[in-house]
Order: C-alpha cells, then sequence, then structure tokens
C-alpha cells in the first residue's frame, strides 16, 4: 500500500501553532479509519464545462491575489549542502527557504557568516 506523507508547517492551512502528539494521534487514527473504505466515484458527479471554466476562473483570481507569492530563483551552494538537503526527502527546497527565512530573519545568524 502507498503511504502518503505531508509536511505542514506553522501557518499553513489556518494552524496558528503545530499539531501536539495527541491532535497527531487523532489525526492519523482518522486516517487509518477512512482506509477502511473505498472511495466511490459514483458520489462525484462530474462537473460540466461551465463548472470547469468557473474554476478555472477561480483558481486564476486565487493566483492573482496570493499575498505571499515566493519568487523562482537559482542558487549556486556545495554540492555537499545539496545532498545534505536531497536526503531530507520530497519538499527539501521548501525547508531550504525555510532555514533562509530564519537566518535573514535573525541578525545573529547574519552576523555569524559575515
Amino acid at each position: 500500500m502507498e503511504q502518503i506523507e505531508r509536511i505542514i508547517r506553522v501557518g499553513q492551512i489556518g494552524l496558528k501553532s503545530a499539531p501536539t502528539k495527541e491532535e497527531m494521534k487523532r489525526i492519523r487514527a482518522e486516517y487509518r479509519e477512512a482506509k477502511k473504505y473505498p472511495l466511490n466515484l459514483k458520489d462525484f458527479p462530474e462537473a460540466s464545462p461551465e463548472a470547469l471554466d468557473e474554476f478555472a476562473a477561480m483558481a486564476r483570481e486565487l493566483r492573482r491575489n496570493k499575498k505571499n507569492v515566493k519568487p523562482v530563483v537559482a542558487l549556486r551552494i556545495a554540492l555537499e549542502t545539496l545532498k545534505k538537503y536531497k536526503s531530507l526527502g520530497k519538499g527539501y527546497t521548501g525547508i531550504m527557504a525555510d532555514v533562509l527565512d530564519y537566518v535573514a530573519k535573525n541578525p545573529e545568524m547574519l552576523a555569524k557568516v559575515q
């Protein structure tokens, strides 16, 4: 069976703080229970072309109004550093961005490398 893993960071999807251990246990239990039931595609009617157009327009509007747009940049780093981050698995570029954000927001960290 395929394992699904998703990293959720504080600030995403309305989280104000990291989930507690008890919350994570509850989430995992709910997930295990949900896996027992097959997905019935008959429960999901096919969308009309008009509805798909409306969804596409809504998605474009959401992207346009996104406040925290992050630009894509090219960055040269040491091969060993890249290997360490890649060893973290899928989503390693987000982790790299988080580390850079943290250092940029903490002047004492920047002072150590200058």
